[in-house]
């Protein structure tokens, strides 16, 4: 084994890129949430019973399958109480509340027949002995049914009483400590500065923080220093890169088209528009309804449409012989799919095929809302047609240096257009054949001086620009006066014998000046965009899901159990996207608060943040939920105002540190007596990486850049698509502008839990695998930013080793090593010293990783020991873990 893994087994360093990381929790089931996530038995017991949060998950996972709004076996639905209380025809009562002896529900889950007990055995999902226990004690207790807590209107709730009130900052930490103390629990101590600023940084803009920014942060003494590290990172226009990369996972942000041929899309200027509307703190609100229908509102603009590309990020199929109406289908399939993952937090796809089994969505209301998406156009083409080309609707847009360029272009245009019109009226000129009738033969020098004679031409016609052929059609009596004069200019200009002579110079310098236009104009980024067409395809209630088995016909429509659609919007994709924000909608405010709970701690209140429906986790702290719910619509449903707020709350600053004896009342830390850890993404080890090395481009948007590959990755995928790594400072941009092929993703980010984004993607799983711990050690970009951080530290560091060791370690750590620590990479440098000292051609290898120039001037073996050094410091736990 290299010696390099050897020295991030030693005892003293915590090796995040091995197995020594720290396990992570599975999720809970879903029916997990049937109990408190509170061990504590005390509390334990004198927790009332919840419909909604302990009986109705059991019925929704193990009944409602037979006994539900899609499927009602023996006429019997459980989801609804008047159902479920009234007598059959034998004279059974499914439910008698407050008797469960007398209820033929309980006599049936207790039966020791097989072929009465239910659930049945055969469908695999036997009642475990609690679950039948708390049924009982539900009936018993009256069998009260409650609406599914997500989908009841937001209250909001009342602020909870708490003991240690000086523990609390803002009113997030009175929901906290309540919830702490009636557990039995204590909140941690504030973490130190150091990690407060890491924690911030990476949660707020995706990037360790400089040393600068340490040194600054940790020098002020004032009262709100925090406070003002807080705002000054939600004022980065990194904040906008943080917040956008976590956007494209849900909106299937992709580089390529996807399926079979995976062709080349351009759709950056779309990803660019998401950045610039987080770092404007666009509101959330608007942020939808741009993105869902900014090609609808009233004058839309260009930042408008290329908004309206969000539905355009679907895959598209260009494989020759598929029926493109079937994935006209599907396209819309997944932007129906994805509304109700992102906004909704509902599976709705399960509607695809039935009415849903669990939630209040029926097979029909699914194709209504399908129907919203059905204007949008689509490029009816596949196969050779379609290999590699943009797929229209499309938008031209030019870039700030582009349109900067035109603008200079166009302003020196203006001018020789104004001379030329001047010397084109000096002229004088008066036709010839203006009072004479126009011979049949037309000799070329007649052509020279009349432009009568010219027009009648037709030969001479096809060689023409389309503009003036086009006027050139239209009868002479017809024209309007515009067209005359352009007619006119044309003429003297090109083809009249005394006006090309005396304008030729000017006439060259505009042709010079349109062909620059036009070349820019040519390079200009395009965008993939919304466009609804005049008459929409009709929607229908698909069979199964099959697209050649139609249903009933359907108009769109919205879900009933959501509120219906406001009287005062159209019934179009603005309609759609304003009745989701809708300020008493049960559902948006909720799950988009969750997803920033879940930025911050590591998870939502909500833990299965795409999932708010009955299948889903029971909320941790609703009453919380609810309460920044109802504060971010109340904002304005402003982000960053909620980014604030839950990173000025007490509960956000506790330490991470174990707590001894919390594991045993809060075994997942839900209650939050600590601070979650968690792992960084891909895209922020690799940032993190090349920020502690001093090479990172931050530079803001633009096209996407290539990655370091693997040599032939693509060799055995029997196609040719070449893959050229980005040379100079675009090798070194944020992994946020990765180029994102779907079919195929960089293998790095795939290794490290990344998305292929060729569906929303709700929330990265965190896997722990040892070939993560090989990319992290080995991939090229973190092997040259272990060498060009030697060479900072061997170039501009102190001039001892023990000086150039803590220098290195703060680089990656932000804060100064330990005794202990820095006894241990003492130890280790030597060790390096020794084996590169020996392994010369070792030494030349590993300093020649990567395009970064190496400088020369120093010694081989000594950068090689240094950057082993490195390595194993990039790959420290504290460095790959947000603590």
């Amino acid at each position: 084994m290299d010696c390099r893994v050897l020295a991030c087994l030693l005892a003293g360093l915590c090796v995040g890129s091995l197995s020594i990381w720290p396990p992570v929790p599975e999720a809970p089931r879903a029916d997990s949430t049937l109990a408190p996530v509170v061990q504590h038995a005390s509390a334990k017991q004198k927790q009332p019973i919840r419909f909604d949060r302990d009986v109705l998950p059991i019925l929704s996972s193990k009944c409602f399958t037979c006994h539900g709004v899609d499927a009602r076996k023996g006429a019997l639905r459980l989801d609804q109480r008047e159902q479920a209380i009234r007598p059959r025809k034998s004279g059974d009562i499914p439910i008698v509340p407050g008797k469960s002896a007398s209820s033929e529900v309980v006599r049936r889950i207790l039966s020791g027949d097989e072929h009465e007990r239910m659930p049945p055995l055969k469908g695999g999902k036997p009642l475990t002995e609690a679950e039948k226990h708390l049924i009982k004690r539900w009936i018993d207790d009256g069998a009260e049914y409650q609406q599914h807590w997500a989908f009841a209107k937001v209250v909001p709730p009342g602020l909870p009483t708490v003991n240690r009130r000086e523990w609390v900052y803002n009113d997030i930490d009175r929901f906290i400590l309540h919830r702490l103390e009636w557990a039995g629990l204590s909140p941690s101590p504030v973490a130190d500065r150091v990690t407060l600023i890491r924690r911030l940084s990476f949660d707020l803009r995706g990037l360790p923080p400089t040393l600068a920014e340490v040194d600054e942060f940790l020098q002020d003494k004032s009262a709100d220093a925090y406070e003002k590290l807080v705002d000054r990172m939600l004022a980065s226009p990194h904040y906008g890169e943080k917040m956008a990369a976590i956007w494209l996972d849900l909106a299937r942000f992709g580089d390529t088209s996807g399926y079979h041929m995976d062709s080349t899309r351009q759709m950056w200027l779309w990803r660019d528009w998401v950045i610039d509307a987080f770092n404007r703190n666009m509101p959330f609100n608007q942020f939808t309804i741009e993105q869902l229908a900014g090609d609808l509102l009233p004058n839309a603009t260009i930042a408008n449409r290329i908004a309206s590309g969000f539905n355009r990020n679907t895959r598209f199929n260009e494989e020759g012989g598929v029926d493109p109406e079937e994935y006209v289908i599907r396209y819309n399939i997944d932007r129906t799919n994805t509304l109700g993952q992102v906004w909704l937090g509902l599976t709705l796809g399960c509607a695809e095929c039935h009415s849903h089994k669990y939630d209040p969505i029926t097979h029909k209301e699914y194709y209504q809302l399908f129907a919203f998406f059905t204007g949008i156009k689509e490029p009816m083409i596949s196969g050779p047609d379609a290999h590699g080309k943009p797929l229209p609707p499309l938008l031209r847009a030019p870039t700030a240096e582009q349109a900067k360029e035109i603008a200079g272009y166009r302003k020196t245009l203006t001018r020789v257009d104004e001379a030329l019109a001047k010397q084109i009226a000096a002229l004088g000129y008066v036709d010839p054949l203006a009072e004479k009738a126009i011979p049949r033969d037309i000799p070329g020098e007649l052509i020279a001086r009349s432009q009568l004679a010219w027009e009648a031409t037709k030969a001479a016609h096809e060689k023409l620009p389309a503009s003036v052929r086009d006027i050139l059609r239209i009868d002479r009596a017809k024209r309007d006066d515009g067209q005359q004069r352009l007619l006119r200019e044309f003429y003297l200009r090109k083809v009249n014998a005394i006006g090309r002579e005396k304008l030729e110079s000017l006439d060259q310098d505009a042709d010079e000046l349109n062909e620059k236009i036009r070349d820019v104009e040519a390079a200009m980024p395009h965008t993939l965009i919304s466009e609804e067409m005049p008459n929409p395809r009709p929607a229908f209630v698909l069979i199964r899901g099959d697209f050649l088995t139609k249903g009933e016909k359907v108009d769109r429509g919205v879900p009933s159990a959501f509120g219906p659609m406001p009287k005062d919007v159209p019934l179009n994709r603005l309609g759609l996207a304003r009745w989701l924000v809708r300020s008493d909608h049960p559902l948006t405010a909720r799950v988009a608060v969750n997803r920033l709970w879940a930025q911050m701690f590591g998870h939502g209140i909500v833990r299965s943040v795409g999932d708010f429906g009955t299948q889903g986790e029971f909320p941790s702290h609703r009453e919380l939920l609810d309460w920044l719910a109802n504060e971010f619509v109340a904002s304005g449903w402003n982000v960053k105002h909620m980014m604030r707020t839950i990173a000025l709350s007490a509960t956000y600053r506790q330490s991470s540190n174990f707590t001894p004896g919390a594991e045993r009342v809060d075994p997942q830390n839900r209650l939050l007596a600590r601070m979650p850890r968690f792992r960084l993404t891909a895209e922020e080890m690799r940032d993190s990486a090349l920020a502690s090395a001093g090479v990172l481009n931050r530079k803001i948007g633009g096209p996407s850049f290539m990655p370091y590959q693997p040599p032939d990755y693509y060799k055995n995928k029997n196609e040719d698509w070449p893959w050229s790594p980005s040379a100079g400072d675009d090798q070194y941009r944020r992994g946020l502008y990765a180029f994102w092929r779907r079919t195929a993703l960089h293998p790095m980010f795939a290794i490290l839990d990344a998305p292929n984004r060729e569906e929303c993607s709700v929330a990265r799983p965190r896997t722990n695998t040892a070939l993560q711990a090989l990319v992290t050690l080995n991939d090229p970009t973190f092997m040259e930013s272990a060498r060009v951080l030697a060479q900072r530290v061997l170039t501009q560091g102190p001039r001892t080793d023990d000086d150039r060791l803590a220098f290195a370690f703060r680089s990656v750590t932000s804060r100064a090593p330990v005794a202990e620590e820095l006894r241990v990479v003492r130890a280790q440098l030597k060790k390096h010293r020794d084996r590169y000292r020996l392994k010369t051609m070792e030494a030349s290898s590993l300093v020649n990783v990567g395009q970064y120039p190496r400088d020369v001037t120093l010694d081989v073996s000594e950068l090689a020991a240094w950057t082993a050094l490195a390595n194993v410091l990039l790959n420290l736990d504290e460095v790959l873990m947000r603590e």
